[in-house]
């Protein structure tokens, strides 16, 4: 048998990931063959036959331990509960576990329902895995899952509608609550032992409102994803009590015409910046570029009622309807904002950088500024593109055309390091005092924009260098390359698009940069960008360095965004400590307990993103629900074996076909080439596609929108029936779903 061959039955009958030493002990290899286990392991995860874990160890893609702590979340459609891994750190989704027939009811007092946790053994057949509980356990009343639905009475009581999407049938509430509660109730319930009819029965812990309510996609998306609200007075107070900063021993920067410029709906300022000449005659043609950020530090202490609050909340969280801030509104959008013409306490970096934009030098302080105007992107690039208003038009001259100025050298230094280059569109929801959309539009990118990227980079990389050669511990924004099995995956599409891509050729981002580049103009523009997307990692906060993969940077840190993000603050506090900027810097605990802020922070994360896509999700199809049956423009977002997953062009919502609706051809899933293709004529939807669809249902509850495929499938080359039978078939089984639905 093949090296390759007994390394993966090793692994599949171990069951557990295995380092290659202990690969090399079970396989017991000497000479030739222990010398090419390297070269072995490192082909079979190019090939994605096994990933790494915990960066040493070696399993089975996508493969399970035997043994491990699962968490209870959902039940399927015959009422078994399902369970993931609790400890799941890889980037694809954890398969599905089934908890197996009886295991949930007791037999050996291991009764368990949603919420709960339990040290499971799995089995896997060819219909998945399957598990069974070795020992419950013990849970406090916090872990218990809180489900967020929708009350609605029936003939013999109240049924509670979940609001996730992944809900597949009601639950029914117990009888003593039904009372409690009216038709159309937004509650919050937990799992009990209860059962009716066999079913458990839900307990009610809060009412929160009606769920017509215009802001219930918003209620709805901050409980589901346990987002904290409000402030304790404990925090109210000690904001409250925070007095404007003076000069003291900071640097006095108020006669520097620093200014902000944001979007225009933005109500803290976190940033403003200034650029002039270098006056260096050793620099010609160089620049000094200031960045001054809000002083939060200074009114945040370690330890005190305000810093644990940021720290629960990690960030703000910004959905349609509302900014749910980080810190209290007396902080977050008074003396923390750079608001114009108000003296303003700062942490500022000068840089100085020479004609080719690349950075000579950096200092750090502690300020006092005033900021001598406050505009929005599109003001900032209008008066640049010679329409200056009453507000920009005094600093034109003075203060924008030497930002410009300087960012065109910085732009010589980018073009020089090639960060990745992936394009996308953003869209901005507007809701009305009625909390109903007003508009969906598509956000214009400006100059504006990427001269304030620029520069919040380059404060960042400075902020990251300075805690690094001082040897002081922080936190870094961190972004690693991609993996080699998603990197196969990339190789293995391109390849079905006639697009070559070297699967052992390093990955960088001038080279994916290349790949968007030569396909922008052709049909496949929109595909290879989302599929470059969909390659990379998600970056994170880590104590450790690994660089950021897609700005091409060797060392960075979050900085420069201390009134929204935790991470930015613990980073200002190093930097006080670092540079001995005061006596409020980081403490010996707080430094002690970075790695596990970073975890927590990474988390709230990615909590603070499924909220504000599930509340524009919500909002978007409240929108559409009065569109039903009106056609759409769209791309395929995603292709499964269930159908496929659609991009509206014009709101950039997101919703479904299922394979049921794609016309009376039976259609396969294409995993490599990411596309559906109809067994009998060949035709194809594929990733990318542009496609028109009819909306058949909108549910704002959920925020699922489902769809009916109008575009036939593109031409294929499988024998079989011919693609004009098929388009016969397609065009009858759709006139015939329309007459079952009027």
């Amino acid at each position: 048998m093949a090296l390759k061959d007994r390394i993966l039955s090793t692994l599949e009958k171990n069951g557990e990931a295995l380092s290659k030493r202990d690969i090399s002990r079970e396989l017991k290899l000497f000479g030739k063959e222990k010398a090419g286990l390297k070269e072995a392991l490192r082909a079979l995860e190019e090939a994605g036959k096994i990933e790494r874990q915990d960066r040493r160890k070696y399993a089975i893609a996508g493969h399970l331990p035997n043994v491990f702590v699962a968490e209870f979340y959902d039940r399927d459609l015959d009422g078994e509960l399902l369970a993931r891994p609790v400890d799941w750190q890889r980037e694809t989704q954890p398969p599905v576990i089934i908890l197996a027939p009886g295991e949930a009811d007791g037999d050996r007092g291991a009764a368990i329902g949603i919420g709960e946790r339990a040290l499971i053994r799995v089995t896997r057949d060819e219909g998945g895995y399957s598990a069974r509980i070795i020992k419950k356990l013990a849970a406090d009343q916090s872990s218990a899952q809180r489900l967020l639905g929708v009350a609605r009475k029936v003939r013999d009581g109240v049924q509670i509608h979940l609001t996730t999407r992944k809900s597949r049938r009601p639950m029914t509430l117990r009888p003593q609550d039904a009372d409690k509660v009216e038709d159309g109730d937004l509650v919050v319930v937990t799992e009990t032992r209860e059962r009716k009819y066999g079913a458990p029965l839900v307990k009610l812990v809060e009412r929160l409102g009606d769920v017509n309510e215009p802001r219930a996609a918003s209620m709805i998306a901050l409980v589901e994803h346990g987002i904290p609200q409000g402030f304790t007075d404990e925090e109210i107070a000690e904001a409250e009590a925070a007095k404007p900063a003076t000069l003291g021993e900071r640097t006095d920067l108020r006669t520097l015409p620093l200014i902000t410029i944001d979007p225009d709906d933005a109500r803290d300022f976190d940033d403003a910046v200034h650029a002039c000449p270098d006056t260096d005659p050793k620099n010609p043609g160089g620049w000094v570029v200031t960045v001054a950020i809000a002083d939060v530090a200074a009114y945040v202490k370690g330890a005190g009622a305000l810093d644990r609050g940021a720290l629960k909340r990690g960030n703000s969280v910004y959905l349609p309807d509302q900014v749910v801030p980080m810190l209290p509104e007396r902080l977050s959008n008074d003396l923390c904002s750079l608001r114009p013409h108000e003296d303003r306490a700062c942490m500022a970096v000068q840089m100085v950088f020479d004609a080719n934009g690349n950075k000579r030098k950096h200092t750090f302080m502690r300020a006092l500024m005033n900021s001598h105007a406050r505009l929005s992107y599109t003001q900032a690039q209008n008066a640049i593109d010679g329409k200056p208003d009453e507000i920009a038009a005094p600093v034109l001259e003075e203060v924008l055309k030497p930002l410009w100025a300087a960012y065109g050298t910085l732009k010589i230094a980018r073009a020089k390091r090639s960060p990745l280059e992936i394009e996308s569109t953003e869209r901005k929801i507007r809701v009305n005092e009625q909390g109903k959309i007003a508009s969906i539009t598509k956000q214009d990118r400006f100059d504006a924009h990427r001269l304030i990227e620029e520069f919040m980079v380059s404060a960042n990389v400075c902020a990251a260098e300075t805690l690094e050669h001082k040897t002081c511990p922080q936190i870094y924004r961190v972004h690693d390359a991609s993996s080699a099995e998603k990197l196969h995956a990339l190789s293995d599409f391109l390849h079905t698009i006639d697009i070559k891509w070297a699967k052992g050729e390093r990955a960088t981002t001038k080279r994916f940069n290349t790949l968007i580049s030569k396909t922008r103009d052709g049909k496949y523009a929109d595909i290879v960008n989302e599929m470059v997307l969909r390659t990379q990692m998600q970056a994170i906060y880590d104590t450790r360095n690994i660089g950021h993969f897609g700005l091409n940077l060797n060392h960075y840190a979050h900085f420069t965004s201390p009134i929204r993000r935790y991470a930015d603050l613990t980073v200002h506090r190093a930097l006080i400590r670092a540079c001995k900027l005061g006596d409020d810097g980081a403490s010996n605990a707080e430094q002690s307990q970075l790695k596990s802020i970073a975890q927590d922070i990474t988390g709230y994360e990615r909590r603070a993103m499924a909220a504000e896509r599930d509340a524009t999700g919500r909002y978007i199809a409240s929108y559409l629900s009065e569109h039903v049956g009106n056609t759409f423009a769209a791309r395929i977002s995603g292709v499964t074996r269930f159908g496929l997953f659609l991009r509206l062009e014009e709101t950039g919502a997101d919703g479904f076909v299922p394979i049921r609706q794609l016309g009376a051809e039976y259609f396969v899933h294409d995993e490599k080439a990411h596309a559906l293709v109809g067994r009998e004529s060949g035709g194809r939807y594929t990733l990318g596609q542009a496609v028109k669809a009819e909306l058949m249902e909108a549910t704002p509850l959920t925020g699922g929108l489902l769809f009916e495929m109008l575009t036939l499938p593109t031409p294929g080359s499988r024998p079989g029936k011919s693609a004009q039978t098929h388009r016969d078939k397609h065009r009858k089984s759709a006139k015939h779903r329309r007459k079952r639905r009027n």
